[in-house]
């Protein structure tokens, strides 16, 4: 059987390794491609007959944002050691539909892509960081990927420690074609010289892993699986710990935390979706009306730009590690003011608040208009640490603002930031921003009052809204909880849907079976014991009402499944226990 490897590169102006291991473990093949039809005649001779072709690239994409499963099962393992998997998704123009580069050439090559099969051709994604980190038992990752703040010295010494760690395998005859690499190594004077080197030597450590793959399986974790991408690698040894980095002392900081921030980048993803996860669910637990609420995690190129920011020739920031504070943001827009305030009221309650800054009224109290946003830097408690591991020592800027301001914001920053604006304009520019940020916030001084006028939402029947759906429709209930509950806040249109369904789950179907139940509920009790500190939305009250009414049936619901312990919390309020 032939054992192959491909460093894959995700467009044709980067060269592809490839490289090739017989089964005594002979490097018969190695080179550096650019287009799939030169791999394929590169591979001819090797993928007639039985083969494992191991290929560093996403061969499966089903997702449509955040992480595959694989990785974030990876990443569990490996990121500490600064081998996290970068996200993959089908929002990203590479993977658009979920075709991929690795999955064409796959198919190419008809090669089986279930990497349990057994089959004698088949393909499996691997990823040479990993598994360098479990072979050769290293406590963080070589560093012979050119990023920024890394030199061609370095990258040229930490490339020759992987080759040297490969050729010292036992299992492995590498002879003069992987010598011949290591004198290019050598002679190299550019980091260009490097590169092309590198993805054939990334390719060896592929070749090598669909080697054990087939001769020791019980050597190598998959992490996924076939229908939503697997990736295969050398087993982590369960003793191996992390190294910390410690970059030279004599290092700019603003680089190595470019560096750094590159390192730990996957890390810092999976953070930015716990962020929008931790954020998202107190609100819609509070029952409040927002909306959006959309979350990030500053992109590698933009930190590097905002770390290198300078003004009249000084930096901005002498040590970017610890003075960007919005690496991980998390944005929340609101319909009105008062919204503003009760989400940053909310937050305050359930985590840690660093600080706290309220844009639009300082500038009031500067007596202009301008720029109003909330600007929050939010930590989880630590004694919360467990539930959200992902924000451990995380800071995440929340920014709250109406949609009426976030327009003004979007607006004004795409003309006035980006340095648009003609200097014999400034003047009549600042005065025409200034205008529109006083009609913005007379705008939502109407708005609010209009929203005390009318406290139910209009909620109107879709085109696709199915009569013979036994649910309560979620427009009737809307209206019918806006008399039960008067004084409550709005909901947001798609909890009514949501909570109809739970009420399918109880047997409540009608309007009139709703209101027998909810004869029986004790709103004052209920609110006594809630101890609401922001006004809780219509569903959010019926929600505490439903749990008041059948206790531990209605946590089981499994419309419920994905709130289960917050409700439990909360109904150890309720009966006192």
């Amino acid at each position: 059987m032939q054992h192959i490897g491909i460093d894959l590169a995700w467009g044709f102006k980067s060269p592809t390794g490839l490289a090739v291991l017989d089964d005594d473990g002979r490097l018969v093949h190695v080179s550096a491609v650019r287009t799939d039809e030169q791999i394929e005649a590169a591979l001819a001779p090797f993928v007639a007959g039985p083969c494992i072709v191991a290929i560093d690239a996403p061969l499966l994409v089903t997702n449509a944002t955040g992480n595959r499963d694989a990785e974030k099962e990876l990443n569990a393992d490996f990121a500490k050691f600064q081998a996290g998997a970068h996200p993959t998704n089908q929002g990203k123009p590479e993977f658009t539909d979920g075709d991929t580069r690795g999955g064409r050439l796959a198919r190419r090559l008809g090669l089986d892509l279930n990497p349990r099969s057994g089959r004698e051709r088949r393909g499996i994604e691997v990823y040479p960081h990993a598994a360098t980190v479990s072979l050769f038992r290293l406590g963080k990752t070589l560093k012979y990927k050119n990023k920024p703040g890394r030199e061609f010295p370095q990258l040229q010494a930490e490339l020759l420690v992987l080759m040297d760690h490969l050729a010292a395998v036992s299992e492995l005859q590498l002879g003069s074609l992987f010598a011949d690499l290591r004198d290019q190594v050598v002679a190299a004077t550019k980091k260009s010289q490097l590169r092309v080197v590198e993805d054939q030597v990334d390719a060896v450590v592929c070749a090598y892993v669909g080697w054990i793959a087939v001769r020791r399986p019980d050597d190598v974790t998959t992490y996924g699986d076939a229908t939503s991408g697997a990736i295969v690698t050398p087993t982590l040894p369960s003793d191996l710990l992390p190294l910390k980095a410690t970059p030279p002392p004599d290092l700019d900081p603003v680089p190595r935390a470019i560096q750094a921030y590159a390192d730990t980048y996957p890390e810092t993803v999976t953070a930015a979706e716990s962020a929008l996860a931790l954020v998202s669910g107190l609100l819609n637990e509070a029952g409040i009306n927002y909306l959006s609420v959309t979350g990030r995690a500053k992109t590698i190129a933009s930190y590097a730009e905002k770390a290198t920011r300078e003004m009249d020739g000084v930096r901005l920031y002498a040590d970017p590690a610890t003075e960007i504070g919005d690496v991980i943001g998390v944005r929340v827009i609101t319909y009105v003011q008062s919204d503003v305030v009760v989400v940053a009221e909310l937050l305050a309650e359930q985590v840690v608040v660093l600080d706290d800054r309220d844009l639009a009224s300082q500038t009031a109290r500067e007596g202009r208009f301008g720029y109003a946003s909330r600007h929050l830097q939010i930590a989880v408690d630590p004694a919360r640490a467990d539930e959200w591991p992902a924000l451990r020592d995380r800071r995440v800027q929340v920014q709250v603002r109406t949609v009426l301001q976030h327009a003004w914001a979007e607006f004004e920053h795409d003309i006035r930031y980006k340095g648009t604006v003609p200097a014999e304009h400034a003047s009549e520019f600042d005065r025409r921003f200034t205008l529109a940020a006083g009609l913005l916030e007379l705008a939502d001084q109407e708005f609010t009052a209009i929203r005390e006028r009318l406290r139910a939402p209009a909620i109107e029947a879709t085109e696709d809204e199915d009569p013979d759906d036994p649910r309560i429709a979620p427009r009737e209930l809307a209206a019918f909880l806006a008399g039960q509950y008067a004084d409550a806040d709005w909901s947001r249109p798609d909890h009514y849907d949501w909570i109809s369904g739970l009420l399918l789950e109880l047997g409540v179907t009608s309007l009139v079976e709703l209101g027998d139940v909810l004869r029986t509920a004790d709103d004052a009790a209920i609110a006594e014991k809630m101890g609401y500190r922001y006004p809780p939305g219509a569903v959010r009250r019926l929600d505490d009402a439903l749990l008041s009414a059948f206790g531990e049936r209605y946590v089981e619901l499994h419309g419920n499944a994905h709130r289960a312990p917050a409700l439990r919390a909360r109904l150890e309020k309720l009966t006192g226990r």
